[in-house]
């Protein structure tokens, strides 16, 4: 133990001269595996970032709620729509009755949703999401009420003209004075606003903040509920999605008086299929990240293998003493291999500032929140010593096969 403690020792000390000796040459050489790491790692910051917001705005949706709807969720260029452009639409009818003979759902809510100017007494906002729900979409949908109230049944069941507003929308109309209590319009129809949301921020563009939220009832004023309308359900404590699935998909059969043989005329669509498709992309990029970086380590990992021949050569003298002395092969090249590793590791370490760097940048000057996890700065870390020891173990191996005879007679 002792003697592999004075290696590191020796190897440190001659990588800090290596350094302070050859600062330009160390430096470029270095330079490779500093944005090798820096690419590498970089990737994966952003893209676990992401990921990390994704989900949370993926559980934000509802992850164990499954939607009833005309069009199933697909991705692709061979989308076969003509499959599906006729079936009928999910309707509102639709939702009492699953109301009334499922056994596995806790909640269900229909909603629908259209854009429509939006106007207070002093502002006008044109193309505004206006989103019609049935009065337990609160309880599928995470939503904190910043001021005010939800929808009562009694409001939600007769289609009374009120209103909740998205946290921006309520800033923009009203100038960030209290909303509660005050009327807008929306198609012309006076409605009064009872609550409006905390911010929320952009949860995959579904971010109710720049929304209006008003019961499903009131909105068959404006607007054709039963186009391009979804049933959003959530299972019981308890319950699999997939009994709850299995149960929709025979109760919505029935409603719809599909014979055994024929196919399903609708679609139960899941968030889990979002999240599968956001895994394959991140799947992707990780390895053209890795590529990325891959090009850099290999032109980091020949500077590291340069290094370490100058390095062998200046000291061959050296080396040969060392031999005389009694020191063994193994010393020798565990002497130089612990150089190349720190050298390696000195680059690494580069990459990794600066991305940290970069992080409090992204943070808190573009608002976009990336976090350097442990994670990555171990895998900064040991890419860094791989590279190291794959770049130093030919010079060190000639180092250690040197005579030491002939190591002494040089003159280098």
């Amino acid at each position: 133990m002792l003697i592999i403690i004075k290696l590191i020792r020796e190897s440190y000390l001659m990588a800090a001269a290596e350094i302070s000796v050859n600062k330009t040459r160390t430096f470029l050489s270095l330079l490779g595996i500093t944005i090798g790491i820096f690419c590498v790692v970089s990737v994966f910051t952003v893209f676990d970032s992401m990921e990390s917001t994704i989900k949370s705005s993926i559980e934000s949706l509802g992850n164990n709620v499954v939607y009833i709807q005309k069009w199933p969720w697909l991705f692709g260029d061979d989308y076969p729509w003509w499959k599906y452009v006729n079936r009928p639409e999910t309707k509102l009818e639709e939702l009492k009755k699953l109301q009334e003979r499922s056994q596995t759902a806790e909640a269900m809510a229909f909603l629908t949703g259209t854009n429509r100017t939006v106007k207070s007494l002093k502002h006008s906002l044109k193309n505004v999401t206006v989103l019609a729900v049935s009065y337990d979409f609160f309880k599928l949908r995470n939503m904190e009420i910043g001021e005010g109230r939800y929808f009562s049944p009694l409001e939600s069941n007769n289609g009374r003209n009120v209103t909740i507003l998205g946290n921006a929308i309520a800033q923009k109309l009203f100038d960030g004075e209290p909303a509660v209590g005050r009327q807008i319009k929306i198609y012309g129809l006076n409605t009064e606003v009872v609550g409006v949301l905390a911010k929320e921020g952009n949860n995959m563009g579904e971010s109710f903040d720049e929304e209006v939220i008003v019961p499903v009832l009131f909105a068959a004023n404006f607007l054709n509920i039963d186009r391009d309308g979804s049933i959003a359900v959530i299972a019981k404590e308890g319950i699999a999605k997939q009994e709850l699935i299995d149960e929709l998909t025979g109760i919505m059969r029935s409603l719809r008086k599909l014979s055994p043989g024929m196919e399903d005329n609708f679609s139960i669509n899941e968030i889990s299929t979002i999240s599968t498709r956001f895994d394959q992309f991140f799947r992707i990029m990780a390895v053209i990240g890795w590529v990325i970086g891959g090009f850099s380590l290999l032109v980091g990992g020949f500077g590291i293998a340069n290094i370490m021949f100058v390095s062998v050569k200046e000291r061959t003298n050296m080396i040969g003493i060392q031999k005389a002395l009694g020191a063994k092969n193994y010393f020798i090249l565990l002497q130089f291999l612990f150089e190349a590793v720190f050298l390696s590791l000195l680059g690494g370490i580069l990459g990794l500032f600066i991305i940290f760097i970069f992080t409090l940048i992204s943070t808190y000057a573009f608002d976009f929140r990336l976090i350097l996890t442990f994670a990555n700065i171990i895998l900064g870390v040991t890419v860094s010593i791989i590279i190291g020891l794959i770049a130093g173990i030919i010079p060190s191996y000639s180092a250690a096969r040197m005579d030491p005879v002939e190591a002494m007679r040089s003159t280098f």
